[in-house]
């Protein structure tokens, strides 16, 4: 029997029982809608509640009404970004983000510029770090927003939030980070980071798919996107998806239970995989090696296409990605990666391997050995020399 083991963290997560339990509560015992007085409404509203305490809690926020319950980080970003421009048009028309953003972030924006709004997208070093002096050059009188990612999904390196809103603060700027990937694996608060709106998801940690969050700032305005019902204080309409909302802020309780713990657990099956793979001939680690999620293993292999080796890893039971699991289907290499100046037959070699709380040192010394004799092979067949 061949043995399987998950790496594919950074696309989606299993749902953990504890959580699969109060989504099933929520769908089939209190299945309320939580703008009814009775007592099935009543009991979505206290669930409602005790979520909103559980997300703001987890990111810091001053106060439980800083959360905005979205149908996922997709939407979050959308809502941050779309509703911050349309709120604070009438002051000016320029955003700032990175070129190395989730594409929830780079398309968002495209969107905005087809409107008239004007984007600048900073650079990375070949870390794929975004340098906070580039970002404050790049702020006018007419900047409105800078969204610059927590941490990288394909490679999983940090960006320095905290550093980028301080310049922003200085000139009277909004701040929004996609934290979807980074709210799972490491501590997040908003306060330290100094940003206005911060956007996760709940399948990137163990809760249900089709829940997200937004926080934002008490003050901070934005414009809703989507209008019916005063739902969400007014900023984002619609019955709120309790069975999804009860999983996320159970996630949420979760993931401060068991975050230190976990995040140690990553960490030490993060340096044993980095380090037997980057023995490999012609194997590159992509991003920065210290600065970047305890749990992402990212690799780019010379002179083998990427999708080869994952059909390969999966004949063996291995679940991995190439870059980012939105655009897995895409032929173009990695936006991410040719940003860094990364070569594009470097970038189509490329490989995220990314962990999770079940997995174990013996799932990590599987692939290690599994890995070597699959490069071996596929790079007999390959017309390209080993870089």
């Amino acid at each position: 029997m061949v043995r399987k083991v998950y790496l594919d963290h950074s696309a989606t997560t299993p749902v953990h029982p504890r959580v699969a339990a109060v989504v099933n509560r929520y769908m089939l015992a209190d299945f309320g809608n939580a703008s009814s007085i009775h007592d099935f409404g009543r009991a979505a509203e206290r669930a409602l509640k005790w979520s909103r305490e559980r997300v703001a809690e987890l990111v810091g926020a001053s106060e439980p009404g800083e959360i905005v319950f979205t149908s996922g980080g997709t939407e979050a970003n959308n809502l941050a970004i779309k509703g911050a421009a349309a709120a604070h048009r009438v002051r000016g028309d320029h955003i700032i983000t990175s070129a190395v953003e989730h594409h929830a972030v780079l398309h968002t924006c495209e969107a905005l510029e087809k409107d008239g709004f004007r984007v600048t997208r900073v650079g990375v070093d070949e870390f794929g770090r975004v340098d906070p002096d580039e970002v404050r050059d790049a702020i006018n009188d007419d900047t409105i927003l800078v969204t610059i990612m927590l941490a990288n999904n394909e490679m999983g390196t940090l960006q320095p939030v905290a550093e980028i809103a301080k310049a922003a603060r200085e000139r009277d700027v909004l701040v929004h980070t996609d934290a979807v990937q980074a709210v799972p694996q490491m501590p997040v608060d908003v306060g330290e980071l100094g940003v206005d709106m911060l956007s996760l998801s709940g399948h990137k940690m163990y809760g249900p798919k089709g829940v997200g969050a937004l926080y934002v700032r008490k003050g901070t305005r934005i414009r809703p996107q989507e209008h019916g019902g005063h739902h969400e204080r007014g900023r984002r309409a619609g019955t709120e998806n309790i069975p999804g909302i009860a999983g996320l802020g159970e996630a949420a309780a979760l993931t401060m239970e068991d975050l230190p713990q976990r995040e140690k657990h990553l960490s030490r099956l993060q340096k044993r995989l980095i380090d037997g793979l980057v023995q490999l001939d012609g194997v590159h680690l992509n991003g920065h090696r210290t600065e970047r999620l305890p749990n992402n293993v990212s690799v780019s292999i010379s002179a083998i296409e990427g999708e080869s080796i994952l059909l390969s890893l999966n004949a063996k039971g291995i679940a991995a990605s190439s870059g980012s699991a939105c655009t897995s289907g895409a032929l173009e290499p990695s936006h991410v990666l040719l940003a860094m100046g990364m070569s594009h037959e470097m970038a189509h070699g490329s490989v995220r391997m990314t962990l999770g709380r079940d997995n174990s040192q013996e799932d990590v010394d599987y692939v290690l050995e599994t890995v070597p004799p699959i490069i071996d092979r596929l790079r007999e067949m390959s017309p390209f020399d080993v870089q």
